[in-house]
């Protein structure tokens, strides 16, 4: 099994760092730069049972993968599984955990993958130091979101253009999204 651990200091609140991250809609926001094709696998972004699927542009080889949220305690930590690479052989986890400093908060995150086969072993091998460069990218773009946010929208994924603000059914209520003001609950 191959771990990668990198953190960071952001300087905002616990809480509301562990919203962003929790909901898997904003993740292009922050690691479109290796996964592409980032696309939500349920209406319910956010939280447990929350998933999502992307290619991963690894440098010898893009491999595709979906991950889903296991467990998330509320604002301390978040534990995604998924399956990556060919038929979705290989296992693969990622680990948030969120630590409140003076400051603000210490974003912990470790993956790890589990290759299935010798192939995967060969296709994998040296990948987690590139994959270490990346998940600091990563983290560093998150931090920059907190501590000097982008001039207009962040990117965002959808369920096939779905849009969860404009059906009551599914994650939050209609109308609620501070993003869209003077929107009304019809979505009219």
């Amino acid at each position: 099994m191959r771990q990668v651990s990198v953190s960071i200091l952001i300087s905002a609140p616990r809480e509301q760092v562990y919203d962003f991250v929790a909901d898997l809609s904003g993740r292009p926001a922050y690691t479109d730069h290796y996964l592409k094709d980032y696309r939500l696998a349920r209406a319910n972004a956010y939280g447990k049972g929350a998933a999502a699927r992307f290619l991963l542009d690894a440098p010898l080889g893009s491999e595709r993968g979906e991950f889903s949220i296991k467990e998330a305690e509320r604002p301390r930590r978040i534990l995604e599984e998924g399956r990556i690479g060919r038929l979705g052989r290989s296992r693969l986890m990622a680990l948030y955990e969120f630590i409140p400093e003076s400051g603000g908060t210490r974003v912990e995150l470790t993956t790890l993958s589990d290759p299935a086969t010798l192939i995967d072993r060969m296709k994998q091998a040296g990948v987690h130091r590139w994959m270490g460069r990346q998940t600091k990218t990563a983290l560093e773009r998150l931090r920059m979101i907190f501590e000097d946010p982008p001039e207009g929208q962040l990117a965002r994924a959808t369920v096939a253009g779905y849009d969860a603000y404009k059906s009551p059914r599914f994650g939050t209520a209609a109308g609620s999204d501070p993003s869209r003001p003077g929107q009304s609950p019809a979505g009219e």
